[in-house]
C-alpha cells in the first residue's frame, strides 16, 4: 500500500512522516526524494502502510491538514507504467 504526500516543507524529514502516519497504522516504509544537485527535499514523499484500511484512514484524515505551514495533499500513489512494454502491444 503506497500513499503519495505532496506540498511538503523542505524541513520535513522521514521520521516526521513516519510519526504522523503511524497514528493511522503500521508504516512499513517512507521515501522522501531529494534534488540531486542541492540535496534538498523535492516537496513530496511516498509512505507505505501495512493494509488498505490503514492507508484509507490516513488519506481521509490527513488530506488538507496543515503541517509545518503547508496544507498536505495526500492521495493513493499511482503505480508507474513501463512505457517500453506497453508500446509493444
Amino acid at each position: 500500500m503506497s500513499i503519495y504526500v505532496a506540498n511538503l516543507s523542505e524541513k520535513v524529514q522521514e521520521d516526521d512522516l513516519k510519526k504522523i502516519f503511524s497514528e493511522y497504522g503500521s508504516v512499513t516504509k517512507v521515501r522522501l526524494p531529494t534534488c540531486r544537485q542541492s540535496g534538498k527535499s523535492r516537496g513530496f514523499a511516498f509512505v507505505e502502510m501495512e493494509t488498505d484500511a490503514e492507508e484509507a484512514a490516513a488519506i481521509h484524515s490527513l488530506l488538507g491538514t496543515e503541517y509545518m505551514g503547508r496544507n498536505l495533499r495526500v492521495n493513493k500513489a499511482i503505480t508507474k507504467v513501463n512505457k517500453s512494454s506497453s508500446s509493444n502491444l
